[in-house]
Parts: structure tokens; sequence; C-alpha cells
């Protein structure tokens, strides 16, 4: 007797919009939330390989907040890299100056590191839209709502 393993088809894949109040949520914990679901684990079809996951509206990205012992000294010490591809052009910008003039790529790097680095991957970071501020364009869409 031989088992079948079950494979969705992509018709059979239902995509729901989820709301996330970023306003004063921890990065990390957030960000493997986000992970979580953007990845789809948290259906009970999930199916290693597929892109099963939702999409994930986070807004107040600017007031998300960093924990730990090294706080302070993680918000000058944190830095993230930007090669423009030409010689010499590596840009670095602390965690502290990233949070004041780009709120959202410092979450989006967040998720990014906890998803699949190749082409799933970055399929399924499409599917996250981040905002700084509380309003979005996405409310005819986004029925559920995650704090």
């Amino acid at each position: 007797m031989q088992q079948k393993t079950y494979y969705p088809k992509a018709a059979e894949i239902q995509r729901d919009w989820l709301v996330v109040d970023a306003n004063g949520q921890n990065l990390g914990r957030l960000a493997a939330r986000i992970a979580h679901v953007l990845l789809g684990k948290h259906k009970p079809t999930f199916t290693p390989g597929v892109e099963m996951g939702d999409f994930v509206v986070v807004v107040n990205a600017e007031k998300v907040t960093v924990t730990g012992t090294r706080t302070n000294s993680k918000l000058t010490t944190k830095m993230y890299n930007h090669h423009s591809g030409y010689p010499g052009g590596l840009k670095t910008i602390s965690l502290r100056d990233q949070l004041q003039q780009h709120p959202d790529r410092v979450l989006r790097d967040a998720v990014w590191g906890m998803l699949p680095h190749n082409r799933m991957g970055r399929a399924v970071l499409k599917r996250l839209k981040l905002y700084a501020g509380p309003e979005h364009p996405h409310a005819v869409q986004v029925p559920q709502v995650m704090k």
C-alpha cells in the first residue's frame, strides 16, 4: 500500500491579508512572527518549497523597539551596509540613523534575514508591505489585525 503526499495546487492556495502594528514591539520577535506568516507556516496545509503565505501589512514601523543588554550601544554599533556596485561605493549607516531616516528598511532587513535566500524568499518578501506611519493604502484587502 502506497501513501500519497499532499501537494497544494496554485488554485487551492488562499492568501489572506494581515495588519501588524509595530508600535512598541521588539524588532527581532516581530520579524520572526512576520516571517512565519509570510512563509505560511501558520497554516495546517504548509508544504516546504511552496509559497503558501499571506500578505502582511506593517504599520508604525518607526516605533519598533530594540531591547537587550546592549540596547544603547546596539543603536550605535549595529551597522547596515549597502554597496553601489562601484569601487569605493560602500555606504554604512548605524541602526539609530536608519530608524530615523528609513525605519521600514530596518524591519525589512530583519525579516529578510529569517527567510530563505533564494528565488522563493525574494518572492515571499514582495508580499510584505511596510509603512512608517499608521496609514496604509491596503484598507480594502485587509480584514485581520495581529497585535
